[in-house]
């Protein structure tokens, strides 16, 4: 029993090496030639997969694909789940409801003209066209924070119909097995697949109202890291098994379980501990589809590939760049949303997986749409850094003229509107005197804190606090440290103090630094560190006890 387990899991890790060391090789010759790393991952499966490096697994190699390719998935799909966030689909409402339902409804039309042209019909027909007008949340997104465009309205508008995109998708994989599987046909499926899904997805809300809020304020108040991590990643498995057993994907189920703590008040300490291993699950997700790619087959459809690459890009680009511009942004804000969901993007992946294995897509044409989403993908980047050059040759045409983002497109979360402010590090009385000051000049403020009744007290009043670790390095991107004036370190804890003035100073080198110490020691360490301003809390209690003392003998006298 140990060995035959041992032979089935053996494959999956040393691939997952294999995986590793081939993608540090092959990002390093890319970062010398500067082009996207995202290109680089799916090369690397590519040749993996291509050059007999697998039959180094043993005899069945196929499988521990198939394993680490879904892993990917599950990982990716749960990280983004965490991402979705129900403040931005209220704020962005009149984008991912007009604008994310238009660009559905054209680019599926546009995909369905394509899936048309390869001879299908029917149910596979509309799996294909809803394939293709999806798009890449995670490449567009992380491609606006390599621009340093994060929220610029372009990608305000991309992510409103990503949001739509997202939302449509979980309807889509709910209804695929009726649509394309043994149960397929007839009106009866259709409504017992709703039916599941809206169970599980009842079910799933009813866990992030009355549950898991419970569960994970007893788990944050274990003040552990390890385990709220390990809750947090054991959520994410159950419920994407919940999904399995209801007949839904786990990929699904990956994604319903990030929506599950995606709103909660402990979201931000689950982004900084998730976040940081996003990068890794892009890496292995990208891998994972190259490794998917036969190269023969690719090879005897090239011609066709690259006119469906060229045509998926520059209709769905054409369709977003419209609607954006009708919506108000400027023709150069136009076209990087138009250039950053021009792809396909990985639920397509997803999708088009899923639909192979019900039957409903014969799997030549599954790999000749893996390798056009898969193409399109990696010319994102690309494009997007086009779209400047581009938009300022274009700009002289009367047609684009100038306009101004409405207010939609303009940041819309609480604590991403900040400027100027000060992060308060410790909520206990010290943190708590200075919040107070600070709030009596109208000076913004967020609150780093990580005793789980003290946040949600300060969640109930409407303060701006982040339940997360000080010291993590996304925690102080989600504090917005990179446009903050001045952090303070309330704890008299030098050690934890530096480490996270490290980490402040690495986003934001003229931020303003305070800090406390019980003793001298404690002193010394923080005055090499180069901290502005000191708080001796020894000398501070001697000092004011020497007053009251001499006081005391002024009265006397």
């Amino acid at each position: 029993m140990i060995l035959a387990a041992g032979d089935a899991v053996a494959p999956v890790v040393a691939l997952l090496g294999m995986v590793l060391g081939s993608v540090v090789l092959m990002s390093l010759l890319l970062v010398r030639a500067r082009q996207s790393l995202l290109v680089g991952y799916f090369i690397c499966g590519v040749i993996l997969a291509n050059t007999g490096a697998t039959n180094m697994l043993g005899d069945s190699p196929d499988e521990a694909i198939r394993i680490l390719s879904e892993l990917g998935v599950v990982l990716l799909m749960f990280t983004l789940g965490i991402e979705f966030s129900i403040r931005e689909l209220i704020h962005l409402r009149k984008i991912v409801l007009g604008g994310g339902g238009l660009q559905m409804a054209l680019s599926t039309g546009v995909g369905m003209l394509i899936g048309w042209g390869f001879g299908l019909t029917g149910a596979g027909l509309l799996v294909v066209g809803f394939a293709i007008a999806l798009s890449s949340t995670a490449v567009s997104i992380k491609s606006f924070q390599d621009m340093g465009q994060p929220d610029s309205p372009g990608a305000r508008l991309s992510l409103g119909v990503a949001i739509f995109q997202d939302l449509a998708v979980i309807v889509f994989m709910v209804l695929l097995p009726s649509l394309v599987g043994e149960n397929s046909g007839g009106a009866g499926s259709i409504f017992l697949a709703l039916g599941k899904g809206a169970l599980f997805l009842g079910l799933c809300w009813a866990l992030s109202v009355y549950v898991i809020p419970h569960l994970l304020h007893a788990v944050a108040n274990s003040r552990s890291r390890e385990l709220f991590t390990v809750t947090v990643v054991g959520l994410c498995a159950v419920i994407a098994w919940g999904a399995n057993w209801f007949g839904l994907s786990l990929a699904l189920g990956a994604f319903a379980g990030g929506l599950v703590v995606s709103e909660s008040i402990y979201s931000h300490k689950v982004l900084a501990d998730v976040l940081p291993f996003k990068d890794l699950f892009l890496t292995v997700f990208f891998v994972s589809v190259g490794l998917l790619i036969d190269v023969q087959k690719v090879l005897d459809s090239w011609l066709i590939i690259s006119a469906g690459v060229v045509v998926i890009i520059a209709i769905k680009g054409t369709i977003v760049t419209i609607i954006a511009h009708r919506m108000g942004l400027r023709l150069r804000q136009a076209l990087l949303a138009g250039a950053a969901l021009s792809s396909s993007g990985e639920f397509s992946l997803v999708l088009l997986g899923r639909a192979t294995d019900l039957g409903g897509i014969a799997p030549e044409v599954e790999q000749i749409l893996l390798a056009c989403t898969a193409v399109s993908m990696a010319l994102v980047p690309s494009l997007m850094r086009a779209a400047g050059p581009v938009a300022t040759k274009m700009e002289k045409w009367s047609f684009f003229s100038k306009r101004d983002c409405r207010n939609e497109l303009k940041i819309g979360s609480q604590i991403d509107a900040l400027r100027d402010h000060v992060v308060i590090c410790g909520y206990g009385p010290v943190g708590r005197a200075l919040h107070e000051a600070m709030d009596r000049l109208s000076v913004p403020v967020v609150v780093i804190e990580m005793n789980a009744d003290t946040v949600r007290d300060l969640h109930k009043r409407g303060i701006r606090v982040l339940f997360a670790d000080a010291t993590n390095t996304e925690t102080m991107r989600l504090a917005k440290i990179e446009d903050a004036r001045a952090i303070a370190f309330t704890f008299p804890e030098p050690q934890l103090a530096i480490q996270g003035i490290r980490v402040a100073r690495s986003l934001n080198k003229g931020i303003v630094t305070y800090a406390r110490a019980k003793f001298s020691t404690g002193v010394e360490l923080l005055h090499k560190e180069g901290v502005h301003h000191i708080f001796h809390d020894e000398a501070t209690s001697g000092a004011a006890m020497v007053t009251a003392v001499l006081g005391c003998y002024a009265v006397s006298e």
